[in-house]
Parts: structure tokens; C-alpha cells; sequence
């Protein structure tokens, strides 16, 4: 297997913006738990069609006055290109200098059309470095599984290759739980000469019946013996937790073992299961 990267670790988390004033509140004490084992980043999502934009400006105007390094989510589709000019100029002006770069979902209501200026996130990589030059580490998105619109393992990977050529720096992986998958998906882009690191995206299971729905969702496979063990749980929330930390430990190990760049964990604004993890995984702590 060749290596995944040669660079240090970089150990994220991820946020979504709250939708009210008391979820904002909830959210800074979580991040203030996060925060103590000193993440490399915070990324913050955008939800479809800039349908959460202001509650993620709010969010990443918080951490950026608290000085801790963020990672604004952009989504294009749907965006005009003098839209995604002043959201970029916008963060450059507040010292951000990473961004997770997407094509994004469209919100309900759109139907089959973008309604803006880009269709894909390589078109969205290539134009904020037209603009911006090299201002911004730029990350993206990968599926070891696939994306689920793209029709093909194969299609999906040339779809990858694409935003890695427009300037990507770094990508984040969706999640999943087969760590076969993802070392057998670093592969295939070392075949196509794609190098840059790829970082697992992590997501602790607390909650089954949430899981499945989003997995349905996104395309990422629970696997069946996984499933079975959650179904049995039942009510048992206990158990349950304590059985998932087991499966997303032992996964992650496996990546770091298996030399993956880093992890990034969804951490469903959640810091508990999260910190569990890190701790459990000995990642680096503050000095």
C-alpha cells in the first residue's frame, strides 16, 4: 500500500450553525469542551442552497473572536459568482485562511436546476483561486463509497480528480465504517495520480435511528453486522453508545495505523463522544 501522506496529522471538527439563540448558547459550551484538546481546525457547514448562510456567519464570527482556527464551509450550487466573492472576501478579511469547498445540495423548491453560476466544486476550487490566488488552504470533499449521484466508483473518482486539478489542497472523507474502503479508494486515486492527503471523516454513533436515516441519505454503508448489533439495543442508549464507541475506535485506529492524514469528526455539535474518542485514540493533547 503506498503512503497516505507525509505531512503531521491534522486532527478537525466539524459544526453545523444552530437554529436558535438557546442552541447557540448550547453550542459555545461544546466548543469550549472541544476547544480543550485544541483541534487543528473548526469547520462550520452551510447548509443547502445558502439556507443556513447568516447562522454561519454568526458561528464562524464567534470562533474567529475566541482566535480559534475555522474552516468555513462554501456551497455553491445555486450562488451567483459575485455572491461567492464577497462570502470568500469576507473571511479573508477576518484571518481565515482555510476553506471547505463544495458543490453542495440544492434546497428543496429548485428541482433540477442550479440556478447560479456553478454546477460543480471544481468550478467553485477553480474560481476562488482565480480570485484569491493562494490565500486559502482549500479542502473538498471524498466518498471511499462514492458519492451516490455519481453513477460509478469510476465516474465519482474522475469527478474527484477534476476538483483536485482546479487547486484542492486537502479533501475530508465522508463518513463510513469499512476502513477497507478507504485505503482501497487511496489507492485508486494514487493509480490516477492523486496524491494530496486525504483525511477520514470520523462519525461517533450515539444514535441508530438517526444514523441509518442520514447513511440512507448519503450513500455511506453501515455495515450489516453493525446494524444488527444497533437494532438489538433497542431503548438501551447506554450499550448502544458504549458498542459504537468500540466500532468508530477501532476504525480509526485502523486509519491511523494504516497511515491516514488525519481525522475529522462530525461531532453532531455534540462534544462528549467526540473527546471519547480522542482521548481513548491518545491524540495530541495541549502542552
Amino acid at each position: 500500500m503506498p503512503p497516505v501522506s507525509q505531512q503531521p496529522p491534522t486532527y478537525s471538527v466539524e459544526l453545523f450553525p444552530p437554529k436558535t439563540p438557546e442552541g447557540m448558547e448550547k453550542l459555545k459550551r461544546e466548543i469550549a469542551q472541544l476547544n480543550s484538546v485544541s483541534p487543528g481546525y473548526f469547520s462550520v457547514t452551510y447548509g443547502a442552497g445558502g439556507s443556513t448562510r447568516e447562522r454561519t456567519f454568526e458561528t464562524v464570527d464567534w470562533l474567529r473572536g475566541h482566535a480559534i482556527e475555522t474552516a468555513p464551509h462554501i456551497a455553491c450550487v445555486g450562488s451567483a459568482r459575485a455572491e461567492i466573492r464577497e462570502i470568500v472576501g469576507r473571511y479573508r478579511e477576518q484571518g481565515i485562511r482555510r476553506l471547505v469547498a463544495l458543490r453542495g445540495d440544492l434546497p428543496s423548491g429548485m428541482g433540477g436546476g442550479t440556478g447560479g453560476d456553478f454546477r460543480y466544486a471544481n468550478e467553485l476550487v477553480s474560481f476562488i483561486r482565480e480570485e484569491f490566488g493562494d490565500t486559502f488552504k482549500i479542502e473538498v470533499a471524498a466518498y471511499p463509497e462514492y458519492h451516490p449521484q455519481s453513477g460509478s466508483p469510476e465516474r465519482d473518482l474522475a469527478n474527484f480528480k477534476r476538483k483536485v486539478e482546479a487547486g484542492a489542497d486537502a479533501a475530508i472523507t465522508q463518513y463510513f465504517y469499512n476502513p477497507d474502503a478507504y485505503f482501497a479508494f487511496i489507492e485508486s486515486c494514487d493509480r490516477v495520480g492523486v496524491t494530496l492527503p486525504i483525511i477520514p471523516g470520523i462519525m461517533p454513533i450515539t444514535n441508530y435511528t438517526q444514523l441509518a436515516r442520514f447513511s440512507d441519505a448519503c450513500g455511506a454503508e453501515i455495515p450489516r453486522w453493525v446494524r444488527r448489533r444497533l437494532e438489538g439495543y433497542g431503548d438501551d442508549v447506554e450499550s448502544l453508545r458504549d458498542f459504537g464507541h468500540e466500532v468508530v475506535l477501532n476504525l480509526c485506529r485502523r486509519l491511523i495505523d494504516g497511515g491516514a492524514p488525519g481525522l475529522h469528526f462530525y461531532t453532531m455539535n455534540q462534544s462528549g463522544p467526540t473527546l471519547r474518542l480522542w482521548r481513548d485514540l491518545a491524540l495530541p493533547l495541549p502542552a
